[in-house]
């Protein structure tokens, strides 16, 4: 297992996020073919890069032509690796179908591994997607995990890729104990049915608070958002945006979240939701996973 390394004085009050890195190659609805840098950890880093917070990223990609093209992504948003990501032999890479409607489907070619991590003393570490599911890389994650500092914020994007992970009781206890550390579980409706078919949004929220989460947040589409504690539920609509596709929408909402939780984690949550709602809504109206600045997003 790669070793962790939770005293350097790099990273302190900053944020820490955990996931994949690769590249989108994006064929849309009248055939053209692009590559675009991503992954569901490198959109989240480069959206908090965006918005100007601090942030670090733990991922992997090799040292070849799609893996310069996303450290080129990552730097230009101000985001540092936590990390060498040097340690695969050729970079992920997502093949993605744009449908008529701008939703995505993907076709992935994906190997998680990490090397040594420099963990410090983040205000915040985000975890996502396949990150605490995919072996071996899931393995270093939950020690990372474990070892956190006391007081550490964590947010979990389920964001399941059955298409990869399966889908069963092992990925199920995996997605659970990561649950189970995070002060926020966000996820889409699509990820809860998955997870628990059948069950109904409210009855797979509540799941997640048994396990541990202190908040679910759920995106539900073209119906907005929702935040669910054990004292409720709270809603806000969904923002009236042309779609061009969806790629990067659920990583910029959860950005959203922790941009708006950075200062006060007591925070209401309608303003919590409307923020990542309007952030996801300037994504989903671009090409790519291209997330908002600052300026974008206070315009």
């Amino acid at each position: 297992m790669a070793g962790l390394d939770v005293n350097g004085v790099d990273g302190v009050d900053d944020v820490l996020v955990v996931g994949e890195a690769l590249v989108d190659v994006v064929t849309t609805a009248d055939g053209e073919t692009r590559d675009h840098p991503g992954g569901s950890g490198a959109n989240v880093a480069v959206a908090l890069g965006r918005l100007g917070r601090p942030v670090r990223y733990v991922a992997s990609y090799a040292d070849d032509a799609r893996g310069r093209a996303l450290a080129t992504h990552l730097s230009d948003s101000g985001v540092r690796m936590a990390c060498d990501p040097h340690v695969l032999s050729r970079t992920s890479t997502a093949q993605a179908t744009i449908g008529a409607d701008g939703s995505a489907t993907y076709v992935f070619d994906l190997e998680w591994r990490l090397g040594e991590i420099s963990v410090g003393t983040p205000r915040f570490v985000h975890v996502g997607s396949l990150a605490p599911v995919l072996s071996p890389g899931a393995e270093t994650v939950f020690a990372l995990l474990d070892g956190l500092p006391d007081g550490v914020r964590v947010l979990y994007d389920i964001n399941m890729r059955p298409s990869l992970t399966g889908t069963g009781e092992a990925v199920t206890a995996n997605i659970e104990r990561a649950a189970a550390y995070a002060d926020v579980v966000k996820a889409s409706d699509e990820d809860l049915e998955t997870l628990y078919p059948g069950v109904g949004l409210e009855k797979a929220a509540a799941r997640l608070l048994e396990i541990g989460a202190g908040a679910v947040a759920v995106t539900r589409g073209g119906d907005g958002a929702s935040w669910i504690t054990a004292d409720g539920r709270v809603d806000v609509g969904a923002a009236s945006v042309t779609v061009v596709d969806t790629i990067g929408a659920g990583d910029t909402f959860s950005a959203g979240l922790v941009d708006a939780l950075w200062d006060d984690f007591d925070r209401d949550p309608r303003e919590v939701l409307a923020h990542g709602v309007k952030a996801a809504a300037i994504t989903v109206s671009r090409a790519g996973a291209n997330p908002p600045t600052r300026a974008e997003l206070e315009g």
